[in-house]
């Protein structure tokens, strides 16, 4: 039986993969009255007198809104928030697997930025983080944005940061093993979304200088009238040397190669146009831009992808869990880049020095020492940065 046949019919079996436990025995009539009336008013006019007791007398310091409008669901596009449910659990799941923090899936049956904006801010008081996930581009980043000037929580499109996060910290554990500088790598970026354009701007945060951001309508260069407002802002900060062409033009001389965009669009050809000892991270799904066999006969020196089955699996899973586990912890109004950042080093210090190879730059999914790791480093970051509240 193939994994998808496999998964339908675990879902057959699952009838969903979250629900609500009770963190409290109600067996008696003193347990009754404490935990519903008459006693429940008592903490009721707590939270009215001092909002900031929400976070102290119900479950918000633990609780995240794994949020959709099912317009971008992963690999399958628009198919509409009910269809997208199954994502948002398995994602509320890997919340409570990997970091312990509770979380609930919220589909909204709209694709107007204003009405997915308010709904949520409308809700908001209910959680202490909000996780974005699956909304397409570039009405995200719109989302986002106006979510973030409108609410005191931290607001995260995972699409765009997390995979940016988790990108980053591969790129510096591959970057110890080809013994390259940061500051000295041409990175050029296949697929000028959501993603492509977060992990740009990270990993200028991190230190690259030279980024070359391509879509389907050719390399994005500063100038062009045709670019969308998202990617006019970040033709401004890319691109330095206004190189033009498409993908072939794109990768030639690149130090590395990162793709968010569609199967099979790299050649062999274009990875021997690389410099020397070039890092491929091909992370298109299922079917990456290359496969790794293929680029590795090429000449690449380090390959990831976003498949469990082939060495370096580049998995928001290592990032997102740990993130929220560390800005619940200190209550921060935002994650910031700095955050980002923090989180990045963290997950790429997972790796010890004795493990790190070309093929081992990022930690297991399944080591849960990792979720611990991003969350201090999360926090201090907070603190460090104005954000945290405790």
């Amino acid at each position: 039986m193939d994994i998808m046949q496999s998964a339908l019919k675990k879902h057959y079996e699952w009838k969903g993969k979250i629900e609500v436990i009770s963190r409290v025995t109600i067996d008696s009539r003193e347990m009754l009255s404490n935990a519903y009336t008459p006693g429940v008013a008592k903490p009721c006019l707590e939270i009215q007198a001092d909002p900031s007791l929400s976070y102290e007398l119900t479950r918000r310091a633990n609780l995240v809104a794994v949020i959709t409008d099912g317009t971008a669901v992963l690999g399958l596009g628009d198919i509409g928030g009910l269809a997208g449910m199954p994502v948002m659990e398995g994602k509320c799941a890997l919340f409570k697997e990997f970091a312990g923090v509770d979380a609930f899936p919220l589909c909204i049956k709209s694709k107007d930025v204003d009405e997915i904006v308010n709904t949520i801010a409308l809700i908001a008081d209910s959680f202490g983080g909000i996780n974005l996930e699956d909304i397409s581009a570039p009405r995200c980043f719109e989302i986002e944005r106006k979510l973030k000037e409108r609410l005191d929580i931290p607001v995260f499109h995972d699409d765009q940061h997390g995979t940016a996060i988790v990108v980053a910290a591969a790129l510096t554990n591959a970057c110890k093993v080809a013994e390259k500088k940061i500051s000295d790598l041409t990175v050029t970026i296949n697929g000028a979304g959501s993603a492509g354009i977060a992990i740009a701007k990270l990993l200028l945060s991190l230190g690259v200088k030279d980024i070359i951001l391509n879509d389907k309508n050719g390399i994005i260069c500063d100038g062009d009238s045709s670019l969308t407002d998202a990617h006019a802002e970040t033709a401004k900060i890319t691109n330095k040397t206004h190189r033009t062409g498409g993908l072939a033009e794109a990768i030639r001389g690149a130090d590395v190669f990162i793709g968010v965009s569609k199967p099979n669009l790299v050649t062999e050809d274009m990875i021997k146009s690389m410099n020397d000892k070039p890092i491929v991270f091909a992370m298109a799904n299922p079917t990456p831009e290359i496969m790794p066999d293929v680029a590795l006969k090429a000449g690449a020196f380090i390959v990831g992808t976003g498949r469990s089955d082939f060495p370096n699996q580049i998995n928001n899973v290592v990032a997102f869990p740990g993130i929220f586990k560390g800005a619940l912890a200190v209550r921060a109004s935002d994650i910031n880049e700095e955050m980002k950042l923090a989180a990045a080093k963290a997950i790429a210090e997972c790796v010890s020095d004795d493990k790190l190879c070309a093929e081992f730059i990022l930690p297991n999914a399944f080591d849960k020492s990792v979720a611990n790791a991003v969350a201090e480093a999360v926090a201090e970051a907070a603190r460090k940065s104005g954000v945290a509240r405790i």
